[in-house]
């Protein structure tokens, strides 16, 4: 006759099992706002956006138990955010993978800084300059970037991942990860430059 009753071991299992969870929802879902903000960037749609998470958090659920605790889990949930998006999402996006951006000024936007602190209370606060854009001017300079430059801007700039952690993302060497920051960071300083010309914070005819 089989025994009902569990054995210590199985018992260990499925206490481990239940702390685990506890354990994801206590660390983990404290960055959930942080990873659907990325991924609406990336996706340009809320519920895309919102499917990209779910699947992130679902695969690094079942991953949790192999997470080193004490290592940086943030950049281990926006690496699979990351990889999932490339791997799954990306066929679906009407924005190029690369785009031939053309020669742009280094520090496009600050070479017109002194225009533009006309407008401001506090003349040389270069964060005073952009709070002169509107979020949704910065939302477009942002989302218009082709997803090569996209990504690396979104997690330097926005999230604050070094180049090591999102070369370790993208699985790209750190000159590559650099190489395209600086060039989406020009790329969208020129379109707040260009937002700027249009409200007439800058003279479209000045040199």
């Amino acid at each position: 006759m089989l025994s009902t009753n569990s054995s210590p071991s199985s018992t260990r299992r499925g206490s481990k099992a239940l702390a685990d969870r506890s354990r994801f929802a206590d660390e983990a879902m404290q960055f959930a706002p942080q990873l659907f903000g990325t991924a609406l960037r990336m996706t340009r749609k809320r519920a895309d956006a919102e499917d990209l998470v779910q699947e992130t958090m679902l695969k690094a659920f079942r991953s949790y138990a192999s997470f080193e605790s004490g290592t940086n889990l943030r950049a281990w949930l926006f690496r699979i955010l990351t990889n999932t998006f490339i791997n799954s999402y990306r066929a679906k996006q009407s924005r190029p993978l690369e785009s031939e951006l053309g020669e742009l000024d280094d520090l496009y936007l600050y070479k017109r800084l002194p225009e533009l602190a006309a407008h401001t209370q506090m003349q040389s606060a270069e964060d005073e300059i952009f709070d002169l854009f509107t979020d949704d001017e910065v939302k477009r300079a942002l989302e218009d970037l082709p997803e090569a430059y996209l990504l690396p801007v979104l997690l330097a700039d926005v999230q604050d991942f070094s180049y090591q952690e999102i070369a370790d993302m993208l699985d790209v060497p750190i000159g590559t990860v650099m190489s395209r920051l600086h060039r989406g960071r020009k790329a969208l300083q020129k379109a707040l430059v260009e937002f700027a010309e249009e409200r007439g914070l800058i003279d479209v005819n000045a040199k």
